[in-house]
Parts: C-alpha cells; structure tokens; sequence
C-alpha cells in the first residue's frame, strides 16, 4: 500500500513536522506499512525525507502568477497521486484562505486524487478564516469528495458547516495528540515555566506588519513575565516551535525584561520530539504558538494561552481551558496576567496537575477516533 500525506510542511514549523511524525506513525500503525511506502508533499522534500525516511515531493511548483502555478502544480503531482492507494490531505490549519493560496492549493490535491479516483480524506484540520469565494468553494470540493472529512475542533465543524458543508464532520482533535512522552515529575511547587512567542504584526513574517501592534505584544510579554517572576521566583526558558523567526521575537521580549538574568533562550531548531520531551521538564507551559500548548498537553503539563489566533482559543474552549486563555491585544494593558493565572495553579498544584492528566486523557480518547478514520478513509468506494 502507498499513502501520501499534504499539508504545510518542511517549512520549518515543528508545530506543523508534530502533525507530520504524529500521522506517519499513524499510518505505521493502522495500515502496518514501512515508512518508504509513504510520500510526503513537502516545501523541502529532501529535508522531510531525510528527517522521516519517507518519500517526498514538491509540495508545489511556482511558476510566474497563482493560476500557472496552479497549473503546474496539478500537471506534475497528479503523476505522482494517480499511483497511490490513499491520500491524507492534513493536519494543520489549512482550511483557510488567510494567505490566499491554501485553498486552492489543497483543494488542487483533492481534485487530483478525485481524478485519478485515488481515496482522500481530510484530517484533523483546522477552519478559518475563510472569507473568499474561491476560498470557500475548495474547501466545500475538497468535502464533497473526501471519503471522510475531520477536524480539530467545534469551531472548525461550525465553520464548515456554516459554508455548506452538508456531510457529518467529526471532531478528531489535533493530530499530534497521538504523540506519547514520558514526563519527569512536577517540583513540589510550580517554578519552571516554558515560553513560545509568534511574530506578532512582525513585518518580516505578518502578512501585514503593523509595529505598534508588536511593540505593544512585546512589551506585553515583557512585564507579565517580569511580575510573574517577581511573585513566584520562577526560571523561564524560551524555546520556538518556528525556527528562527520564534527565538528572535524571544530575544526581543528578553531585551525588554529587567529579570532577564531568571530567563534563557534556547536557540536551535528543535525536532518535535526534542520540543515534546522539553515540554515534560516544565511544570507550566505559557504558549503563543498553538503547538506548544498541545506537546505540553501531551506531556500532562499545565497551560496557559496566548491567544493570537482564534485557533488558540478554540483548542483551549475545547479543553475546557477557557479560562487560561489571554487575548494577545491585551496583553501589554496590564502586567498580571500571567501571575494570576500562575497563582491560581499554585494554589491547587495538586489539582492543576490532575487537571493536565484529564486533558491529556480527552484527547487521547478523540486519537483513536482519528485512527478509524484513516482505516476507513483508505477503503475505494
């Protein structure tokens, strides 16, 4: 059996290679196949198979304007498609059209592979923004043919179905739930605390940049974790799932800090298992980036969000976690906010520890739904 796996890889997003090691071992496990019988489009196909000893192709081939690139995109990978036997288009939080070419870009996948009457499904996916017509439309195709559709979420379920996606669609949660660590055991009382920041309306990476918008997020940063540390005598170890872009917005957060010296920087390129093994060694996660939030999940590690995308709020809603979630836009109004949210796990620790437990649990139980749509998802109709 050959299965090929798209989404938004060798980017070096290592939120997004966790949802690739987590569906790869998936498919291991499920169909029991050697990892060279799976092909990965991939935005660095010799990276990707290097690091997965799987396959790998072009995710897409730019040529001039969208629609030529489109074109040829289509023309190669249906070569490539037409001799699988399955297809996985996910995880990630590629059903929107915020950047314009995810839609139709994965939407191009799910024609090939309709077209060449190879089974796809559509996996543990996030929803939105999804403001275009174009948009939309690919996104209703990519559903209407699937052999089964899944997201990560109730509000990407309501999203869809908000732009007329008729058939069931199941909430399967993130797929690197799946992911499995061994955790070290919490100090008697929370001191060590793990920090992911995004480029925020940074102008080198926002699709917009906006500098008032990210003085004001990192000065927010700043001072939380400054009063935080002033309170609580906590270590703060910043470390980025998106490498180097993350660890340099650290660097500028740190710059601000007067207790810089209770804080270090781990500046390197660390592979999902690398990061999920970190988030075991920390009694509390403080994440911006969605994927530090769900390996500290996996490694039972209490959390608090930094909401700078409404995927954030909606994983920590679905956790139940809604009170542990801060709007980025207010962060620099106040300096407490961490140290709240902080105090109030310090003063249950034991409970804040069977809380992660719990959490853990839930989305362990939403994996092995995930896995008997993959199962089902590969039979030709």
């Amino acid at each position: 059996m050959k299965i090929g796996i798209v989404g938004n890889y060798g980017n070096d997003n290592n939120g997004d290679e966790a949802i690739l090691l987590s569906i790869i071992r998936q498919l291991q496990k499920v169909f029991q196949i050697d990892t060279q019988n799976i092909t990965v489009f991939s935005n660095n196909p010799t990276q990707t198979a290097e690091r997965y000893s799987v396959q790998s192709a072009p995710l897409y081939y730019k040529n001039g304007n969208a629609v030529k690139t489109f074109a040829k995109t289509y023309k190669e990978n249906s070569k490539v498609v037409k001799n699988l036997d399955f297809v996985v288009i996910g995880g990630g939080g590629i059903l929107m059209d915020l950047y314009k070419r995810e839609a139709p870009l994965y939407g191009s996948y799910a024609m090939m592979a309709h077209n060449n009457n190879v089974p796809y499904v559509v996996y543990g996916c996030g929803a939105g923004p999804l403001n275009t017509g174009l948009g939309k439309w690919f996104i209703r195709y990519m559903a209407k043919h699937a052999q089964n559709i899944s997201v990560r979420d109730p509000q990407s379920q309501a999203l869809l179905k908000s732009i007329g996606v008729k058939r069931d669609v199941p909430v399967i949660g993130d797929p690197a739930f799946s992911l499995e660590v061994e955790r070290s055991n919490y100090n008697e009382k929370p001191k060590s605390v793990g920090v992911t920041a995004v480029p925020y309306y940074n102008a080198s990476y926002w699709p917009t940049g906006d500098e008032a918008k990210y003085e004001n997020y990192i000065d927010g940063m700043a001072k939380n974790l400054d009063r935080l540390i002033e309170e609580q005598q906590v270590e703060v170890t910043f470390f980025a799932t998106k490498y180097p872009q993350d660890a340099d917005v650290t660097k500028n957060i740190q710059a601000k800090m007067k207790h810089a010296q209770n804080t270090k920087i781990i500046d390197e390129n660390l592979p999902p298992q690398r990061i999920l093994d970190l988030t075991a060694t920390f009694d509390v996660l403080i994440g911006t980036r969605l994927h530090s939030l769900i390996l500290a999940t996996d490694a039972k590690t209490p959390i608090i969000g930094v909401s700078y995308h409404v995927k954030v709020n909606d994983f920590l809603q679905m956790a139940g976690l809604g009170n542990y979630s801060l709007p980025i836009e207010e962060l620099h109004k106040s300096d407490d906010k961490f140290a709240m949210l902080f105090n109030d796990m310090a003063l249950d620790w034991n409970g804040a520890q069977k809380l992660a437990a719990r959490t853990n649990a839930s989305f362990k139980e939403k994996s092995a739904l995930g896995e008997r749509l993959l199962k089902e998802g590969a039979k030709r109709s």
